[in-house]
Formats: C-alpha cells, sequence, structure tokens
C-alpha cells in the first residue's frame, strides 16, 4: 500500500482495519500491532517534516476522494473503535470451557477422569499433605525419586496442579461468592467442589465447629438453672438444685465428647480446619469452647466449688480467648480482605459475647480491674459489630429467609454487658438497664415477628441461637431482683420458660437425628470449595484489550499532531 500524506486539519476521520483475530493468526496479529507501534515511532521523528507538508496535503485532501481497500470492517479512531464479535466469542468461550458441578473435576478434563477411579480418597484435606510438604523443604539424598513419588501420588488422587487450592487460604470474599444458606454451609449451583458429593465423607470430615453451639447451649443452662435456684427473685418457685447439677454434668460431658472428637479432627484432618478457620462465619465458632468452659466455671453447682473461684481458673480460660481475640480484631481494625465490612455477620457476636463472659469471671475470681478492661474493650466492638450489621454493608441486600434465625444473635451481647456490668460493680445501675432495655427491645421485636422462624430445616447451627435467649433470661431475672413486681418476676419466669423449651427441643431433635434418622453430620460442603472458580479463559479479552491500547495510542498521536499543526499555522 502507498504511503499517502495524511490530513492532519482536515474534518475527515482516520480509519483503520481491525480484523477479528482467529486462533490460528495470533501471532500474525502481534506482529502487525508491533509494525503499527514502529510506524507510529517514525510519525514521531518525522513530526517536523509533516509540519512542512500540512498545508500542501490539505489541498491536496480536498481535491481527492478517499480510496479505501475492501476491509472487512473499518472504524473511526476519533469516534472510538470496536472488536467486532471476540469479546462475545469470549463470554460464549467461557460459558462453555465453565466446569460442570459433579463434584469431580479437578482441574479439566484430566483431574475428572483421573478422580472418577479414586472417588473415595479424601488425603488431600489430611494432615499428612501439609507435613509432607514441609519435608520437601528439608534437603535429601534422593531428590529426584521423592519429586516423582510426589508427581505420581498427585497424578493418582486426580489433584494435579489443584493442591494449591487446598493447602493456600481462601480468600473471605470467595466463602461469600460460592456459599449461601444460613451459615455459609451449601455450595451455590455454578461452583464446584474439590471432593464427590454423590458419596459419604469420613466422620470427621463431616464434624464442624459449629458442633461447639451444642456447648453453648446447654452451659448457658447451667448458668439459668443456678441463677433461678438462688435468685431471691424466683425463691417462689423452690427450684432445686440438683437441676443445675444434673445439667452441669451433662454440659461437661458434651463439651469433653465435641472436644476430644474435634482434637482427633486437627490430627488426621488439618487442612479441613485451616479452611473452617479461614471461613468468615466459622471463625467466630473458635471462640465458642472457652466461653463454653466460663459459662461453666460461673454456673458450677455450690456443693462443687466455693463462691470465690481460684483466678488460674479465669487465666486458664481466658488467655487462649484473648489471643485469638487480638488476632480477629487485628484483621477488624488493619484492613485487607478481612476486614469487619467485609466479612461482618451474626456470628460475630460470638466474638464480643467471650469479653462480657470473661468479665463476670474475673469479678468472681476477685480480679476487678481485668474485668472492667475486658468490659470497655467487649462493649466498643460490640457498637461497632452492631452498626456494621445494621446497615447490612457486606450485602447491601435483605436478609433471605433461611438466614432469619440469626437476628437472635443480637440479644446475646447486650445482655452479658448488663449482667458483667453488675457483677464488676455490684449492683443493677443505670448502665446495667440501659443495656437490658436495648436487648428486651430486640428481643421483643423478634418475638411478634414468629413467622421468620418456622419453615427451617434442623442444623447443629441452630444451638448457636440459643444462648442468646438464656443470657436475655438471666438478665431478666437480675433485674427482678432489683426492681421486684409481678411485671418483672412474669417477665423472667416467661423468657425462662421459653428458652428452656427452646434448648429441650433442641436436645431431643439432635439426638433424633444422630441416633436414629442418621442425619446429623451430612458433608460439609463449605470446605470443599475450589480458591478460584473453575473454567475461566481470559485470553480473548487479553487481545481486545491489546488492541483498544494500541488504538487509543494511535488516536493520542494523531490529536497531538492536529494541535501542533494549528499552532503552526497561527504562528505563520
Amino acid at each position: 500500500m502507498d504511503k499517502k500524506p495524511i490530513p492532519l486539519a482536515s474534518h475527515q476521520n482516520l480509519f483503520v482495519d481491525i480484523h477479528e483475530v482467529l486462533p490460528e493468526e495470533e501471532e500474525g496479529v502481534e506482529e502487525r500491532m508491533i509494525k503499527a507501534d514502529d510506524k507510529a515511532d517514525n510519525n514521531n521523528n518525522n513530526k517536523q517534516h509533516l509540519m512542512m507538508m500540512s498545508n500542501k496535503a490539505n489541498k491536496e485532501s480536498s481535491a481527492r476522494k478517499p480510496h479505501h481497500r475492501s476491509f472487512n470492517r473499518q472504524v473511526s479512531l476519533e469516534t472510538g473503535f470496536s472488536v467486532l464479535n471476540s469479546e462475545k466469542k469470549a463470554k460464549e468461550y467461557e460459558r462453555k470451557a465453565t466446569l460442570t458441578r459433579s463434584g469431580t473435576s479437578l482441574g479439566g478434563a484430566n483431574g475428572i477422569h483421573a478422580l472418577e477411579g479414586r472417588k473415595k480418597d479424601f488425603s488431600m484435606f489430611k494432615t499428612k499433605s501439609t507435613l509432607s510438604k514441609q519435608n520437601s523443604l528439608l534437603p535429601t539424598r534422593n531428590k529426584e525419586k521423592d519429586h516423582h513419588h510426589q508427581l505420581e501420588s498427585q497424578n493418582s488422587n486426580g489433584f494435579g496442579g489443584n493442591q494449591d487450592s487446598v493447602n493456600e487460604s481462601v480468600p473471605a470474599g470467595r466463602y461469600f461468592d460460592a456459599l449461601r444458606g444460613p451459615e455459609l454451609d451449601q455450595v451455590k449451583d455454578s461452583e464446584d467442589i474439590l471432593l464427590p458429593k454423590d458419596e459419604k465423607w469420613p466422620f470427621l470430615l463431616r464434624f464442624p465447629i459449629g458442633c461447639f453451639g451444642i456447648c453453648l447451649g446447654l452451659s448457658s443452662q447451667v448458668v439459668l438453672w443456678r441463677a433461678l435456684s438462688t435468685s431471691p427473685a424466683t425463691e417462689f418457685l423452690h427450684i432445686t438444685p440438683a437441676i443445675n447439677l444434673g445439667l452441669w454434668l451433662l454440659a461437661v460431658t458434651v463439651l469433653i465428647a465435641v472436644t476430644f472428637t474435634y482434637i482427633l479432627k486437627c490430627i488426621f484432618y488439618f487442612e479441613a480446619v485451616k479452611r473452617e478457620y479461614f471461613h468468615p462465619v466459622r471463625v467466630n465458632f473458635f471462640f465458642a469452647p472457652w466461653v463454653v468452659c466460663m459459662f461453666l466455671a460461673i454456673g458450677v453447682p455450690p456443693k462443687l466449688a466455693p463462691d470465690t473461684l481460684h483466678p488460674a481458673i479465669w487465666c486458664t480460660f481466658m488467655g487462649p480467648y484473648f489471643l485469638l481475640e487480638l488476632k480477629i480484631y487485628g484483621q477488624w481494625l488493619s484492613g485487607g480482605k478481612r476486614r469487619l465490612c467485609k466479612v461482618a455477620n451474626p456470628s460475630s457476636h460470638l466474638s464480643v459475647v467471650g469479653n462480657f463472659v470473661g468479665a463476670i469471671l474475673a469479678s468472681k475470681v476477685g480480679w476487678n480491674e481485668p474485668a472492667k478492661f475486658l468490659w470497655a474493650v467487649g462493649f466498643a466492638h460490640y457498637l461497632v459489630v452492631f452498626v456494621t450489621l445494621y446497615q447490612r454493608l457486606p450485602t447491601s441486600e435483605a436478609l433471605p429467609k433461611e438466614l432469619h434465625p440469626v437476628y437472635s444473635m443480637f440479644i446475646a451481647a447486650p445482655s452479658a454487658a448488663s449482667l458483667a456490668w453488675a457483677n464488676v460493680y455490684g449492683e443493677f445501675d443505670g448502665l446495667s438497664r440501659t443495656c437490658y432495655f436495648i436487648a428486651l427491645f430486640l428481643y421483643v421485636s423478634l418475638v411478634v415477628r414468629i413467622n421468620f422462624f418456622t419453615g427451617f430445616r434442623f442444623s447443629v447451627a441452630w444451638w448457636s441461637y440459643t444462648f442468646p435467649m438464656t443470657t436475655a433470661s438471666v438478665a431478666t431475672i437480675k433485674y427482678a431482683e432489683q426492681v421486684p413486681c409481678v411485671m418483672s418476676k412474669g417477665l423472667a419466669l416467661g423468657l425462662s420458660f421459653m428458652s428452656s423449651t427452646m434448648v429441650s427441643v433442641l436436645f431431643v431433635s439432635t439426638l433424633l437425628h444422630a441416633f436414629v434418622w442418621k442425619t446429623l453430620f451430612p458433608n460439609d460442603l463449605a470446605i470443599a470449595i475450589t480458591k478460584k472458580k473453575q473454567g475461566k479463559e481470559k485470553k480473548p479479552l487479553k487481545k481486545a484489550y491489546d488492541i483498544k491500547r494500541w488504538t487509543k495510542k494511535a488516536l493520542t498521536i494523531n490529536n497531538s499532531s492536529v494541535s501542533e499543526n494549528k499552532d503552526v499555522a497561527q504562528a505563520s
């Protein structure tokens, strides 16, 4: 094609040919783009020559008709550009490449066929994967042999290059994108998982950290029935302390069983435990064991322990809680992908309630200053969590029906705060009543909307919603001691009856699902999501972006030449 002078000051548009890029022509496109860039550089070097020839070019262009070749498509550099249907075809390619949610697709077709032969191999979540990863860093005599053995094991298991998606941490936003449900425990239809979902997994893989919610419900009932048997406001009921003793023994037994089982999970399936720790909802249940222990220490029967407990009990239970609290609160405060506005959910109250429970236990061991410190820390973070959840910043959407029971978590923190303040300062004064009235209003606002809590399937996670009701009942008993009247005593009796009934129903349901129907622990799909969404291909989009960038560069050169030409014309 012959070079022709470019009309810089004319009103005609500069046209360029942009062809549709086919897969086999990618190399040719890149070469033509490089040549186009070289041509643009030559235009910059010959800028002075173009200025001198601009007047002549304008006269010739007015008398000459534009001659164009038979291009497939021409677009104006001044009005934009078009990449034909490459983006549209790229989307079609992505849709075809998206993996079906079969539960066995790991890294394309090779992963599918490799895993079909060994569906019952769950070694990707075993602790030995971490140990082998650490041992690979140590010097060995036969590195090539070990490397060959590792490649064979990966190919036989069907993991391939997806091993990093198990060992590495999953971003918090990925859980919100891939999961749904009341506890983010259900995989969306468009997502794929690392383990087969059409068969039963090992028991330890199906045992979630949320089982400590059972211990929370039982241990809080221990505190409630001790208050009912010892409080002056409820002495007319003549409740025997034997109920408190029986519940305490039951709660300790369940706590030992759940703790022992989860320790086994940590030993054999530590990668699954790491997945639960990075889960934005389940990470809060790592606070639950220590809160349960503090509840049991507060509600211990008088026959088994004196009124003043040893400070070592408080140090043993509050120490690990405080260290974990520093980690979680630091992530909320420092920002990043796990800042509070990204991961806030109603179960975040579990990480706040422990401060108030620890303050109550500190006052019982005689350490009032640490109790005041914990109360201040807990109340400050409760305000932040409450405002964040009230505005619904993480989703900016109304909660679906499956998430309605989590509203009860709003009751726990203000109820525990009122109890902690009363225990530290010795009276149910104005601040205690303020926190109690906040909890009471939230409680009533949930009770009047009873339809929120109907039509759901049973889950272990429901146990974590019982201890807020129990905490509010204990706070009401304390309020009835300070304001003794028929209304306050009737309210304390009614709330206590509701919480005990709820715990009894859940306890019976748990036994039926565990031993009769054997459906208490389904496959825990939440820990088997992939680190990234599978089946995405971005190559065509990158080519389109390169063409767009090249077109903008040519347009910038053309505009700068026109402006300089005008300056020369004005100067002459």
